[in-house]
């Protein structure tokens, strides 16, 4: 007899507040209801607002990514004010962005996906105690040298931009001020310990070596090399995460999308085709095409907003909330945003398909997006990040005289749009401005891509789709839907805005 468990789970260990109702079919999730429960509003927030109270309130949006909003806030007002940001500035910009990146990344492995690995039901497993030692919560020997190391590594925005989080250095033109030569000696300082504690710790190798691992069978190589890499965090996650199968589950529609980031300056040694750091693009699977703003739409069919007929544009899109508590359909204060009417997920690993990484590629053609190779990507981003820091930070203390900041043309009527890549993927502000005051904004976070509830279509999110088929061995301890939703990083504070069939019915906490 088929027996199905309705479970309802607020998941804890993630930014904001998530909860997922489950249908669990003998076994195996079988449907699943992603709720965003916290509304905020801070699109309503902004309306009315002078032109600039944007770099202001929207880095208090997420303590955890502040910057990059800020930084999203700021390439809106370039871009509407025709403002043109020196190369000082733009490395300086770069440099908070990526410092945010790179902390975020381990916080996230080692402080909340990690923690996991030692859950209690995997107790009778070879690497328990050791999954124990590393990474029980605020004890295990990972989870302290992350708080360490990512504080210190934090000390690189404070410097460049007065404070973290919540920092308002960015300004349409440039930034407020230039780091004197005692500050960029300090933030090389801090950037190469934490250069050297990652390489030790993270990799057990040089960066360099890292980047030779261009295919699958490259990492299994990489991993029985030597004992400093198979003992090291990314080397035991690994050899973890294919024993419990996290290789085969939370694949999801395989669509990814990133805005691109991190502008190259005019006069820099680094290059890049698309003018871009991180590039911009739409893969299905791993065919790549070319990013176009204007195909996004937003869908509330299932959100606790007024409603309106299919997807609207950022700019044309409303945030007026509407709940009852008494309609079924709709389930969460998240948005559905779209891609030509396509879910597409966003992250560490839409970046590495749409960059064209050999390594990702592989993995994702041979296995498809799966939670170990979703989350090997974001443990691994710094090895492309903490390169391209040490070169800014050089190229800033050879031209200390130029220019940080140039002023834009007053802020007084039009519309601009910000995108960039946050820790968690694609981040856009879309703003509209009238005799100098605020009348439209609209915010689209990365979360809202991936925890995103059904569209018009009856389509579900990234998440949603990824956790069907997954495996529930223990409904009173559902920790399988906690790998699936922790390999997307969630952060629900920056995003919002049926029959009784089976036998039990659980409320619990992951």
């Amino acid at each position: 007899m088929t027996q199905i468990h309705k479970l309802n789970i607020p998941l804890n260990r993630v930014e904001g507040d998530l909860e997922l109702q489950l249908d669990v079919q003998d076994g195996v999730v079988a449907d699943v209801w992603s709720a965003g429960t916290m509304y905020r509003g801070f699109e309503n927030i902004l309306a009315g607002r002078g032109a600039m109270d944007g770099l202001v309130i929207t880095p208090r949006i997420c303590g955890i990514c502040s910057t990059a909003h800020l930084t999203a806030a700021s390439r809106a007002l370039d871009r509407l004010s025709a403002a043109s940001v020196p190369d000082n500035a733009r490395r300086i910009r770069n440099l908070a962005l990526m410092t945010e990146h790179i902390q975020s990344d381990i916080r996230h492995g080692f402080l909340l996906f990690a923690p996991d690995f030692a859950n209690p039901i995997y107790k009778d497993q070879p690497w328990f105690d050791e999954a124990i030692r590393r990474y029980a919560p605020l004890k295990g020997s990972a989870a302290i040298e992350t708080i360490r190391e990512s504080k210190k590594i934090l000390e690189l925005v404070a410097i460049l931009g007065g404070q973290w989080p919540h920092s308002s250095f960015m300004v349409p033109g440039g930034v407020v001020s230039m780091p004197s030569a005692g500050d960029l000696q300090t933030c090389a300082f801090l950037l190469e310990n934490y250069h050297q504690w990652y390489q030790k710790a993270v990799l057990g190798c040089t960066l360099e070596r890292w980047l030779d691992v261009k295919s699958l069978k490259d990492l299994d190589n990489w991993l029985d090399e030597n004992d400093s890499q198979r003992n090291s965090e990314v080397g035991f996650f690994i050899q973890v995460a294919r024993a419990l199968g996290l290789d085969k589950v939370g694949r999801g529609w395989g669509n990814f999308i990133s805005y691109g980031g991190l502008d190259l300056p005019a006069e820099t040694s680094l290059s890049a085709a698309s003018g871009q750091l991180i590039p911009a693009g739409f893969a299905a699977g791993t065919k790549v095409e070319a990013f176009d703003q204007a195909q996004i739409a937003e869908h509330v069919a299932h959100s606790w907003f007024n409603g309106y007929q299919g997807g609207k544009h950022p700019f044309d899109g409303v945030t007026h909330p509407y709940a009852t508590g008494n309609e079924g359909e709709r389930y969460s204060w998240a948005k559905a945003p779209r891609y030509r009417d396509l879910p597409a997920e966003t992250g560490p690993l839409a970046e590495m398909v749409i960059a064209g990484h050999p390594l990702f590629t592989d993995l994702v053609e041979k296995g498809g997006p799966n939670v170990l190779v979703r989350q090997l990507a974001r443990l691994t981003r710094p090895t492309t990040l903490l390169p391209a820091m040490k070169t800014w930070l050089a190229e800033l203390a050879a031209s200390p005289n130029d220019r940080f900041y140039n002023p834009p043309a007053a802020l007084e009527s039009g519309e601009g749009f910000g995108l960039t890549e946050a820790t968690r993927g694609a981040l856009g502000h879309w703003v509209k401005i009238e005799d100098g005051q605020i009348t439209h904004y609209q915010i689209i976070s990365p979360t809202s891509w991936n925890g995103s509830p059904r569209d018009s279509m009856d389509v579900r999110g990234p998440w949603e789709q990824a956790l069907l088929g997954t495996t529930v061995r223990d409904p009173e301890n559902p920790v399988e839907v906690g790998h699936v939703i922790r390999s997307f990083d969630a952060c629900l504070v920056c995003t919002v805005h049926s029959l009784e069939r089976g036998k039990m019915t659980y409320r619990l906490t992951v």
